[in-house]
């Protein structure tokens, strides 16, 4: 059989070209490629060459329209045992090429020349052309023999003219040369045979009908040389009689060969047509060529020769020509039918081309696959021969199916396609196609698939291709290791060192082994070292800009729009940065990674490699890293993989592609799975970018960066190191807060960071930040209750709890003085100071109550002034001491008037010991003894608290009190408008609750509750809601002063006398008439009208001035005494009092007010007009001394 055959190949010449001499390969290429454009001759350019001797036997030439048709054989072919039953299969002519500089003797070329075609018997015509000689060949070449043509030194058009002109006169000749045999066959006898006819003795009737036969086959033979010479009119009509011939005579075989050429004539004559008729017409008569074929079929004969070829031949020509999908069912069912036949075939080279034929026509179908079958049984047939060349025709062949395998080479793709893929691979942030996945992973076909690649990898250990075979094991190993058992693992793995062995260090292979590779994450940029984007028409550039990375949700984003795009990343040039990948060796052996690192194809990252070493069945995440180099965008498609001494790149879009085919079902398994990894949820690629070089601060806080431990109320100063890294100075800085507690950070010196900027490479500034701890909540102090000693501050230190810093800073705007228009800006940084406070639980309150404290008084010749009114009244300058004395210390002799404290429990419940001080502070209105200042604090004795202890604080309240009642306190929306006469008579709710609120927020804030514990560890008490809670009820009290102040009086006649008189300070005799006043002050601006009553009680509380066992004696008037009392000032009431027995007494004065107005009402808590006011006077103790 032969290769390439068609309908049309009995109507072509062939033609040896032969090199002669010493020629290149690839010139002998070359200049064979310049005879391919000559495969067809036109009659009518030859006509120039044509000689007629005598009449032409073609008599139905067609000069103008009719070709002949070359066929040229590279090397030349032996001849054919065929030739006489087939002329085509004849060597016509023979064509030497000579390439004269490498051979200057022409002799020797043309002697070479006429030796070599001394083997081609059947050659009509012989030439030799020498291709570019010297002027001295050109003249020599003249003297040669006719067969010797020179093609003078010129360039390629020039040499194809001169060729087409010697290809013209080459197929003159050859249709003379076919005319004279045409005349000699039809005049002489002329025997033709085929392997097919028997060499035994013939009988006489035998004899008799082989020359019957003979004069078929002339017939025949003259129509193939008609053919040949391009007149298939001619043709036509000798194969005619050559089919009626056979036919009498039963030579089937040669009957089907005439009808074979017949139907080529038909075709060449209608040459460019094909309607249904002809096709029709050309499947009807070969289906006769192939049943004749097969009536051939001689059974003595079939070990030795056999027809079968033939039949074979005709189906594949019946079907190349029918090939085309409309006809795709009777084209497989030819296809089929020969591939039956090759069972029958003899020869292995028959069987070998046949399904080299089946495997095309298949191919041509569409029908990939089937082609790829047939494929592989070339390459199972090349196999069978054990040499080199036969493994490397069987690797070409099987390289051919991997496509429809799908278990095809990376190096087999387009280079175009491929970086398309690279670029894009996760620039639709990880999306992959359905048919994709489903084309190129289909797990049924997987053993098929193994064979395969098995078969590839044994025919490049034959072939001698280290390459080839490292990228069948490779593939042979990741895509198919659950199939294979841990002994075959092994032994890929051998091939894959073996094969590495023999090839050169370096080499790349496009089909990565093992490990698998995916991406895990692209970590997010440290506090340190985040991005912002600057706005340089905004003094803070920073604001409307969120930190880069790969953020979903940044809590620096506030109120932004959400981007559904890809998030992006920035990268700085010189700063390095790390990508998590995960490794898998689902094998079961050592697999040892002599270096990986990341794949970046932009030119602007250098990757740094590592080496890994993976036991069995294991995954590993490691961090692979680089420094960026320049500006610009990055991609990374995936790592580059050292392993099994190749170096490979492992593509992320290759695993991704798996693990979606595995959890789809159409891969075999998913390595990581296998590997004991958890499910990666998807890992979302941002676009990165590299920016110029940035400056970075580096921040570390002075003595430690661990947690700043403050009891509750503590307030500290800390320094804050800030330290520039970077290669660029710091031009432009700021300071803000952030996080939760931002209150307890007091003061932060903005100044001090602004005037050491620009903060050049390498120089360092202390900024100092003075912090408050806050008070912990009740879960906080729950937890702290159960504390231990060793793990209390790590319990309680929480990080959503604390304040942080944000600096955000920025280098210079542009690099260059002129920068170009349209330019972007260089980003800024964000750096992150977390202020990591552990609050303690400090002092605690117990709880807060008001204490009221009646002391009374002792009647004596100077009333008892209230504070406000003593310290009016000094003028003199008083040491602080004394200041502090007059308010702290209480005289047991002034009495209480009315005094209130606030008593505060505390408890310590921690391992140290606090002392606690409480201070009031004084406006200078109510302290008149610091003039000229706006207020003046005055602290009380320190009180020491040790550890599990508590105590209790007291705070005096008196000099709280308002010297004036009136009725700015309570009528703050007080009109006096005739129209507002209903407000007029009431005051409003809502301004009586909000006054009473600022007024004790106003106390609160007066009162400093201080500790201090050790040498550096002190704060303030947060107190204002257990004061609150304490004078909810009773701030009036407090604040308000009331509206009549009483007080008691000895009045003395003779000063003198009292000078001598040794009785104690502030006591009277019995029975002597002792003259006394009560005095009333009225604290209000308005005139009050009172009704004034005095009594006198004894130790019992009796009364002891009325009654009939009164032991006090009186003159003037106690009861119903009727005052009008001026506005702040005070009125005198005299009267005596004698005393029947000594002892204790006390005085009390009470009166009842006339006609209240409203204030007095508010104060006095009345709701109803008519209810009379009473307002009693504190206890005024009188000691009487004597005798009963």
């Amino acid at each position: 059989m032969e290769p390439d055959v068609s309908i049309e190949t009995s109507s072509m010449i062939r033609i040896a070209i032969l090199p002669i001499g010493k020629i290149p390969h690839q010139t002998l290429r070359d200049y064979y490629s310049m005879f391919l454009h000559h495969h067809t001759i036109p009659l009518s350019s030859i006509s120039s060459f044509y000689t007629e001797e005598q009449k032409s036997p073609f008599t139905n030439q067609p000069w103008e329209t009719g070709s002949l048709r070359f066929k040229f054989v590279l090397g030349g072919a032996p001849p054919s045992p065929w030739e006489d039953f087939q002329s085509n299969r004849k060597i016509l002519a023979v064509i030497g090429v000579c390439h004269c500089p490498l051979s200057p003797d022409l002799d020797s070329v043309i002697e070479e020349f006429n030796g070599i075609c001394k083997g081609y018997a059947s050659a009509r015509v012989t030439r030799c052309f020498g291709f570019f000689p010297c002027d001295s060949q050109l003249e020599d070449g003249s003297k040669k023999g006719e067969n010797l043509r020179l093609f003078p030194p010129a360039d390629r058009q020039t040499q194809e003219m001169h060729l087409q002109t010697m290809m013209q006169e080459i197929a003159a000749s050859l249709l003379m040369e076919f005319e004279k045999y045409v005349f000699q066959a039809e005049s002489a006898g002329t025997i033709l045979k085929t392997p097919l006819d028997s060499q035994a003795s013939l009988s006489s009737e035998e004899v008799i009908k082989a020359k019957k036969r003979r004069l078929g086959r002339a017939q025949k033979t003259i129509g193939d040389y008609c053919l040949l010479a391009g007149s298939p009119v001619d043709a036509n009509a000798h194969y005619s009689t050559a089919l009626e011939l056979a036919r009498l005579t039963s030579d089937y075989f040669w009957y089907a060969g005439a009808l074979e050429g017949s139907v080529c004539a038909l075709l060449i004559d209608r040459i460019g047509q094909k309607d249904p008729a002809l096709e029709e017409e050309v499947r009807y008569r070969y289906s006769s060529v192939i049943l004749h074929y097969k009536k051939s079929f001689i059974q003595e004969n079939a070990q030795r020769v056999s027809p079968l070829s033939f039949e074979l031949e005709a189906n594949l020509k019946l079907a190349r020509y029918l090939c085309r999908r409309e006809l795709a069912k009777d084209v497989v069912e030819l296809l089929t039918s020969a591939a039956d036949g090759a069972k029958s075939l003899i020869d292995a080279t028959d069987r070998l081309v046949l399904f080299v034929e089946i495997a095309r026509l298949f191919g041509s179908l569409g029908y990939q696959r089937k082609a790829a079958f047939f494929s592989r049984q070339v390459a199972c047939l090349y196999l069978q021969q054990d040499n080199r060349l036969a493994a490397i025709s069987a690797l070409q062949v099987l390289a051919m199916t991997t496509k429809a395998y799908c278990v095809q080479s990376r190096a087999s793709f387009s280079d175009n396609s491929h970086i398309n893929e690279v670029g894009s691979s996760h620039a639709d942030s990880g999306k992959i196609h359905h048919q994709s996945v489903v084309s190129l992973f289909e797990s049924q076909w997987s053993t098929l698939q193994m064979v395969v690649l098995r078969e590839i990898l044994l025919s490049a250990v034959r072939a001698g291709d280290p390459l080839a075979a490292w990228s069948a094991a490779a593939r042979l190993l990741r895509s198919y290791y659950p199939l294979i058992t841990p002994a075959g693992q092994n032994g890929l793995a051998r091939a894959l060192d073996n094969s590495s062995e023999r090839l050169p260090s370096g080499t790349r292979c496009g089909d990565p082994a093992l490990p698998f590779v995916r991406l895990y994450s692209f970590p997010l940029h440290p506090s340190q070292m985040d991005i912002v984007k600057r706005n340089p028409a905004r003094e803070d550039w920073w604001a409307g800009s969120a930190p880069s990375g790969p953020f979903i949700y940044t809590p620096f984003s506030k109120g932004e729009p959400n981007d559904n795009g890809k998030q992006e990343l920035i990268w700085i040039v010189g700063e390095p940065v790390q990508i998590l990948v995960e490794l898998a060796n689902p094998c079961g052996f050592n697999l040892r990674v002599d270096s990986i690192y990341l794949s970046v194809h932009s030119g602007n990252f250098d990757p740094f490699p590592i080496s890994v070493d993976l036991p069995p069945n294991s995954s590993k995440v490691i961090p692979l890293s680089g420094i960026p180099t320049s500006a610009g965008p990055v991609t990374i498609p995936g790592c580059t993989v050292h392993c099994f001494g190749v170096i490979t790149e492992h593509l992320f879009r290759d695993v991704d592609n798996l693990l979606l085919g595995a959890a789809q079902g159409l891969v075999l398994s998913d390595p990581f799975r296998c590997c004991g990894s958890p499910k990666l949820k998807n890992v979302f690629v941002p676009n990165i970018s590299v920016v110029p070089p940035l400056p970075l601060l580096v921040s570390h806080v002075v003595g430690g960066d661990g947690a700043i431990v403050l009891y509750e109320g503590e307030i500290r100063e800390i320094y804050i190191s800030l330290a520039n890294a970077g290669t660029v100075p710091v031009e432009q800085a700021h300071i803000s807060l952030s996080g939760k507690n931002q209150d307890s950070v007091l003061s932060i010196p903005y100044e001090t960071l602004k005037s050491v900027l620009p903060l050049k490479p390498g120089a360092e500034v202390t900024i100092p930040v003075t912090l408050k701890a806050w008070k912990l909540g009740l879960l906080d102090l729950d937890n702290a209750s159960g504390k231990h000693a060793s793990g209390s501050m790590a319990r309680q230190l929480k990080d959503s709890s604390s304040p942080s810093l944000l600096i955000h800073y920025a280098g210079p705007l542009t690099d260059c003085e002129d920068p170009p228009k349209g330019s972007v800006l260089t980003p800024g940084r964000r750096l992150v100071v977390p202020l990591n406070i552990c609050v303690l639980q400090g002092l605690s309150f117990v709880k807060a109550r008001l204490l009221s404290m009646e002391i009374p008084a002792h009647v004596g010749e100077n009333l008892p002034k209230p504070v406000h009114v003593e310290n009016s009244a000094s003028k003199e300058a008083i040491g602080s001491e004394t200041k502090m004395d007059g308010l702290v210390k209480i005289d047991p002799f002034r009495g209480s008037w009315g005094l209130r404290f606030l008593e505060l429990e505390l408890s310590n419940p921690t391992d140290v010991v606090f002392e606690i001080s409480v201070s009031v502070q004084l406006d200078s209105t109510e302290d008149k003894l610091s003039v000229g200042q706006d207020a003046t604090e005055y602290g009380y004795p320190k009180s020491r608290i040790d550890r599990d202890f508590s105590a209790r604080v007291l705070i005096p309240l008196e000099h709280f009190k308002l010297p004036i009642l009136d009725g700015s306190f309570f009528m703050k929306d007080f009109k006096p408008d005739g129209a507002a006469g209903s407000r007029n008579s009431s005051f409003s709710e809502k301004s009586i609750k909000a006054e009473l609120k600022a007024s004790i927020n106003n106390l609160i804030s007066r009162i400093k509750v201080r500790w201090q514990s050790g040498r550096n560890s002190s704060g303030e008490l947060n107190i204002k809601d257990a004061i609150q809670a304490a004078l909810k009820t009773s701030v009036m009290d407090v604040l308000l002063p009331d509206p009549l102040t009483f007080g008691f009086r000895l009045v003395r006649n003779d000063l003198s006398q009292e000078s001598n008189d040794s009785r104690p300070k502030g006591s009277v005799l019995a029975h002597d008439m002792t003259p006394m006043e009560v005095l009333v002050r009225n604290n209000t601006k308005e005139v009050i009208k009172i009704s004034l009553s005095i009594t006198c009680r004894d130790v019992a509380g009796e009364n002891c001035v009325e009654g009939t066992k009164a032991t006090v004696l009186w003159s003037g008037v106690l009861n119903g005494i009727t005052i009008e009392a001026p506005p702040l000032q005070e009125s005198k009431h005299s009267f005596s009092l004698y005393f029947l027995v000594p002892g204790e007494y006390t005085l009390m004065a009470a009166a009842v007010i006339e006609d209240a107005n409203d204030v007095l009402r508010a104060r006095a808590k009345t709701n109803s007009p008519d209810e009379p006011i009473f307002c009693r006077g504190p206890p005024f103790h009188v000691r009487v001394i004597g005798t009963a």
